[in-house]
């Protein structure tokens, strides 16, 4: 067995160009789950000035002074988020309220309903059963135990100072790294050892697909949510403004997203209209936006910046929001598209390259 292990390992890691990769990975892996928290200001700054780079570079391309560049997009942008922030989020904010508020009327009417069910079809639902799903829900709806979900939800470092703190800090560091780049770049090269070729090949290989999908990622995010606002608008469906801010916000979490945010639509939906057909035309468009999400939009936005099966997508997902939270799921297929392009640029044994030649030929004869 340990011979075994030896030969493998002597296979793969005999490469000094592997062992940096390697080292590299588990520094940044080993930063980010031990001291994410330490580390946010300075992580989110690093993936906005990441995103922001475009346009200072095309800036930077016409003769316009990087700083003055730099200045001119941060400016822009933070102004952008402002009018998000004040335009938006307090529309949102006050149909969530309305929502929690109506929730308790929501319930007793979805139970008038399941109990006139029951009384047509007993022989399908048991009574009992209702009687205890009634005293789990006025479990759920009970005040404490609200204001303890959103506790957690909030987190206890959620307080005003921290948000202040942040709202001076990652600005300014966002600044620094779009003016200076190149020199923060340069004086970081000195912590890594210089046989990072390999490590290279994969950055210079994952550098463009992370920004397209990024790029991709809000665009589309931007577009669900804005399309499922006009449609749930259009329908007269309440809180429409909070119910097409989640479908937007559902296409960070492929798959998975969809399905979830479908339960709280057709909940609301029922809830408004119960079984008619405006309930029946609203769940028809809805499948029509994810439809057309899925088979047009992902398509165009993402050809060239994901290459997945959807199963490696999943587990992406799984694995990295349990590690990381919510970033974790934002970064799930970038973070996969790496591993991917690990195992793609690792150094293949003479003996299993010379097996992988021999079995391209013979396709190719057939």
């Amino acid at each position: 067995m340990l011979s075994v292990l030896s030969r493998w390992y002597k296979e793969r890691f005999s490469d000094p160009q592997a062992v940096t990769l390697v080292l590299i990975l588990a520094g940044f892996a080993l930063a980010i789950y031990f001291a994410g928290g330490l580390l946010a200001p300075l992580l989110i700054a690093l993936v906005l000035a990441f995103l922001l780079e475009w346009p200072v570079a095309q800036m930077a391309r016409v003769g316009i002074n990087r700083t003055a560049a730099a200045s001119l997009v941060l400016v822009l942008f933070i102004g952008l988020m402002l009018l998000i922030t004040f335009g938006l989020v307090p529309s949102i904010w006050k149909q969530g309220v309305s929502l929690i508020a109506d929730l308790p009327s929501m319930i007793d009417k979805g139970l008038i309903t399941a109990q006139s069910y029951i009384n047509q079809y007993p022989q399908f639902v048991n009574p009992s059963q209702l009687d205890n799903m009634v005293e789990e829900i006025k479990k759920m709806l009970d005040t404490q135990h609200l204001l303890d979900i959103g506790k957690q939800l909030l987190g206890y470092s959620a307080s005003l100072l921290v948000v202040m703190v942040y709202a001076i800090l990652i600005p300014l560091l966002v600044f620094f790294f779009l003016k200076d780049k190149d020199q923060l770049i340069r004086g970081s090269k000195r912590f890594f050892p210089t046989n990072r070729d390999l490590a290279r090949k994969v950055w210079n290989e994952m550098h463009q697909q992370i920004f397209n999908y990024i790029r991709g990622k809000v665009i589309e995010i931007v577009i669900i949510g804005v399309v499922s606002y006009i449609f749930f608008a259009f329908m007269d469906l309440r809180y429409a403004a909070l119910l097409g801010v989640l479908t937007g916000l559902s296409v960070l979490i492929p798959y998975v997203g969809a399905t979830l945010v479908t339960l709280p639509i057709a909940l609301v939906a029922f809830f408004q209209w119960g079984v008619s057909p405006e309930f029946g035309y609203l769940m028809i468009g809805y499948g029509i936006i994810q439809a057309l999400d899925g088979n047009v939009l992902v398509p165009l936005l993402f050809s060239d910046a994901v290459d997945l099966h959807p199963v490696f997508i999943i587990a992406a997902v799984l694995i990295f929001g349990g590690l990381w939270g919510v970033w974790g799921v934002f970064f799930a297929i970038p973070l996969a598209s790496l591993v991917k392009a690990v195992i793609n640029a690792w150094p293949v044994p003479e003996t299993e390259q010379l097996a992988l030649n021999n079995e391209a030929v013979a396709k190719s004869k057939v």
